[in-house]
């Protein structure tokens, strides 16, 4: 019996790869036992054993760059799990007894991988992102294989040779509607213009009061436009929609405007012509998966910037555009919307280069890079 070990989390761009290629593997061997390694206290505790999975938690933190008292701690603590790290992946790694290790970033994705390649178990790793973080680049110069979201994360590793271009796994929810379809769903008229915002499950506080910028400007210019926003769950998003209608946005009752703390992505992004979001690998394959013309407003605040990286893909693709938060301004921001719903022409362009990134095998391209791998076994 195959049975695989997968580590990664923090974030839900590395849980869900994770759980995306475990599917991937059952589907292939539908018999192969999956564990996963993670963090206790992070998004991955919750959702791995929700999928289904054995879930073997490994306490560790990621160091602080910035320097203060507050941080001093947090590293000192970071150095502390660390250093029983290895013991435990070797307990993790002696007890699931894996004929094959794989990691799809975050800080636990480190130990668990580094220690499975130095055990002589097979590895592989999953990056995400266009420009590679710092824990997939250490773990490169150990791994059999480097599989790769698009080509431009290659330059970030040493050894090219071990890099494979995958692609993203997509959820299956996404393709499953016509546009069609999806707007009779939402009771939008099958001939509108359409746009979705969305600032990841827990919002953006930046994207949350821009789109009401972008909403009076519809109520100023007589825009008919139909527009699905997702305002987040976290918690200082709760009365948003107050807020709005306080600015004089009417919101409740209004069949133009669908906003809310969540919104069914898969249905929403069927449903628009434009999204406007951050820059997420997942959000970004998801985009190429559905064919759809975006803005994008990469968050400045992660790992290396590389939001701005994954973006400037499909902005150098002719895909969208990607506006940084130090220049969103209202012009601009308002100016850009405006300048894809007047041009038709451009907005459909756009769409079908969305549409000719996206790797539509990407199943089988994960397998091919894992079949030699569970061969070695």
């Amino acid at each position: 019996m195959l049975r695989v070990l997968l580590a990664g989390g923090g974030t839900a761009g590395h849980v869900n790869p994770a759980l995306a290629i475990a599917e991937i593997i059952k589907e292939n061997y539908p018999d192969a036992e999956i564990c996963f390694a993670g963090n206790p206290d992070k998004l991955e505790a919750k959702l791995v054993p929700k999928a289904g999975y054995k879930f073997e938690p490994l306490k560790i933190e990621g160091f602080q760059r910035k320097i203060n008292a507050e941080n001093i701690k947090r590293n000192f603590r970071a150095a502390l799990y660390l250093a029983k790290s290895g013991s435990r992946c070797k307990e993790i790694i002696k007890g699931f007894n894996p004929d094959l290790v794989i990691g799809t970033g975050g800080y636990v994705s480190g130990p668990v991988v580094r220690a499975a390649a130095n055990m002589g178990i097979r590895t592989a790793i999953h990056e995400q992102n266009a420009f590679a973080g710092v824990t997939n680049k250490i773990l490169s110069k150990k791994v059999d294989v480097v599989m790769m979201t698009v080509e431009e994360s290659r330059k970030n590793f040493p050894d090219a040779k071990k890099c494979v271009v995958t692609g993203l796994p997509v959820r299956g929810g996404f393709g499953r509607l016509t546009k069609a379809e999806a707007r009779k769903k939402l009771g939008i008229p099958e001939d509108a213009q359409v746009v979705l915002s969305a600032g990841g499950s827990l919002g953006s506080k930046v994207l949350n009061e821009n789109i009401i910028k972008l909403f009076k400007w519809y109520q100023r210019d007589g825009r008919e436009v139909y527009h699905i926003h997702s305002y987040g769950t976290y918690k200082d998003y709760e009365n948003y929609i107050a807020d709005c209608e306080k600015q004089g946005i009417k919101i409740k009752g209004n069949d133009h405007l669908i906003v809310d703390s969540y919104v069914d992505m898969p249905k929403a992004m069927a449903a628009c012509d434009l999204i406007i979001t951050r820059c997420g690998a997942a959000s970004l394959a998801e985009i190429e998966a559905m064919g759809r013309c975006s803005i994008l407003i990469p968050s400045p605040w992660v790992a290396e910037n590389h939001q701005y990286h994954n973006g400037m893909v499909l902005q150098n693709a002719g895909a969208g555009i990607v506006i940084e938060e130090k220049d969103l301004t209202e012009e601009k921001f308002v100016g850009a919307v405006r300048d894809y719903l007047d041009d038709p022409a451009k907005l459909k362009e756009c769409s079908e280069k969305a549409a000719a990134l996206h790797i539509k095998d990407t199943k089988e391209r994960i397998m091919d890079c894992l079949r030699p791998l569970i061969g070695k076994k």
